[in-house]
């Protein structure tokens, strides 16, 4: 019996992104059909576990256009829509999805915002972090301490010491207050 690799996915409206992560995967095989079939199969490690995704796309595809990039540890698919829009979802199955299928967030833009640029997350107003010695560089912390006579630890050495020769004390008996009602 084969098992299912993750499956990430994201869109646009005129393709698809599908990655397949299976780290060393070996003999990858991939069959793509016009009418939206997406079939992937590959052995992995010394005891060649096969894994398979049999996916049911929502609409056709171009298979003719479709590209594929390998790595280590993924491989990504680039499948080109028959149409230029967008899907209400990956597969044509309703309801729960496979536990193997996932949304890919790195790649996820919004339909809405599929012709804007990117803007920054943050706003700071172009100000110069380098200028406010935030850290990052050398630091003056020690600037009264002389160079080489630098003290840090003395202080936890002295209470480890002290702490070691004292004598243990007694527990002081717990009093009890009396409040009046």
């Amino acid at each position: 019996m084969s098992r299912h690799p993750t499956v990430k996915w994201a869109q646009r409206s005129d393709k698809l992104f599908i990655t397949v992560e299976l780290p060393d995967a070996k003999n990858v095989k991939l069959k793509l059909e016009p009418e939206g079939k997406f079939f992937f199969s590959a052995t992995v490690g010394a005891d060649n576990v096969p894994y398979e995704v049999d996916l049911d796309l929502f609409d056709k595809i171009n298979v003719d256009e479709s590209k594929t990039s390998s790595t280590s540890r993924s491989i990504v698919y680039l499948v080109k829509k028959a149409e230029d829009k967008w899907w209400s979802r990956l597969i044509k199955q309703e309801g729960l999805r496979p536990v193997f299928l996932k949304v890919d967030w790195d790649k996820w833009v919004d339909e809405d915002e599929q012709d804007s640029t990117p803007e920054p997350d943050m706003d700071f107003g172009g100000i110069d972090f380098s200028k406010l010695n935030m850290g990052g560089g050398p630091s003056d912390f020690d600037a009264d301490v002389p160079e080489g006579e630098d003290d840090s630890g003395t202080e936890e050495v002295e209470e480890e010491e002290n702490y070691a020769h004292s004598e243990p004390k007694a527990a002081a008996a717990p009093s009890t207050i009396l409040s009046k009602d």
